[in-house]
């Protein structure tokens, strides 16, 4: 099976930095793109940011967030990070990993799901 555990979510002011960890562990997820997402109360899951399964690959990242996000990947492990900067109220969200087989914003391209880190910023 494969687990994807978030990890770096907290309380910040706007303006702040957070940075989030996402690792996998019980199995490798050799070619699969990776992404972010996030979900506020009673809104939709929303992409954030994906990252491709090759070394050099694609990036991608919602129009809200490009400019202050950044996504990154450990090739040598199953681990991604998203680095969030000048963070704003608007970010507040619960922020989840995926894996998938496409680098997508579609949640529905992604088969593996971490259980999601709280990430607030208060203005």
């Amino acid at each position: 099976q494969v687990q994807l555990v978030e990890s770096g979510g907290g309380l910040t002011q706007a303006g702040g930095s957070l940075r989030l960890s996402c690792e996998a562990s019980g199995s490798t997820l050799s070619g699969y793109f990776m992404a972010w997402f996030r979900q506020a109360p009673g809104k939709e899951r929303e992409f954030v940011a994906a990252i491709s399964s090759w070394l050099g690959g694609d990036t991608s990242y919602a129009d809200s967030v490009k400019g202050r996000f950044t996504i990154s990947r450990d090739y040598a492990k199953t681990a991604i990070y998203l680095q969030m900067n000048r963070l704003k109220p608007e970010d507040t969200a619960v922020y989840y990993c995926g894996a998938g087989r496409k680098l997508s914003p579609d949640p529905r391209q992604y088969d593996f799901w971490g259980q999601g880190t709280q990430v607030t910023v208060s203005s």
